[in-house]
């Protein structure tokens, strides 16, 4: 690994508005994981039409707490969109753990394994939670190369943005962390 590179784990990829590619466009993406072999992570902004209360009957699972089960499912990102992803505070020695799940530096876990939602079915598991259908990655080099066409920006990630602040209010608090207002960003790249 060459000293120059960047790590983008435990930070905020936020969409810059001239995103060509419609799967982002708009996006706060939270970065689990970004090393030599590529990045992955997962989209905290965008809710589809499922709630998490829907998914647990899906996977025929109860789940007994309702606001949890009124929450939104999370567009995630293009890739796996069928397979999913729990964004979650880290447990402590007692909380358990889970058998797939990513430690990532910072305090927060990324749990792909069904016994996050077992636990969280018989009333335990993490309170802080975002549950995402699909994640983001980028190959080796790819993610890079998009920041470096102005494509994102990046900011360290605030956990109270991903599991506090109402969905509508992500993308300008997370562009608020970098002091910028969405209204001052231009679609295109190098004008004045």
């Amino acid at each position: 690994m060459s000293k120059d590179r960047i790590d983008l784990t435990n930070q905020f990829l936020i969409a810059m508005p001239g995103m060509a590619d419609d799967a982002f466009a708009g996006s706060v993406v939270y970065m689990c994981e970004h090393n030599e072999k590529g990045a992955l992570g997962l989209v905290i902004n965008k809710p589809i039409s499922l709630t998490v209360g829907n998914l647990f009957e899906k996977v025929e699972l109860n789940l007994p707490d309702e606001t949890l089960a009124a929450r939104p499912v999370f567009y995630g990102g293009p890739v796996q969109t069928e397979r999913g992803f729990v964004l979650h505070e880290r447990l402590d020695e007692q909380g358990g753990h889970y058998n797939a799940t990513l430690a990532i530096p910072g305090g927060l876990e990324m749990t792909t394994s069904r016994d996050v939602l077992e636990a969280l079915s018989h009333g335990a598991g993490p309170r802080k939670l975002l549950v995402t259908l699909g994640y983001s990655g980028w190959a080796a080099g790819q993610l890079e190369e998009e920041i470096g066409r102005n494509g994102w920006l990046t900011v360290d990630a605030a956990p109270e943005i991903i599991f506090e602040t109402p969905v509508e209010q992500r993308y300008e608090r997370a562009l608020a962390l970098l002091g910028i207002d969405p209204r001052m960003l231009s679609t295109e790249a190098g004008h004045a």
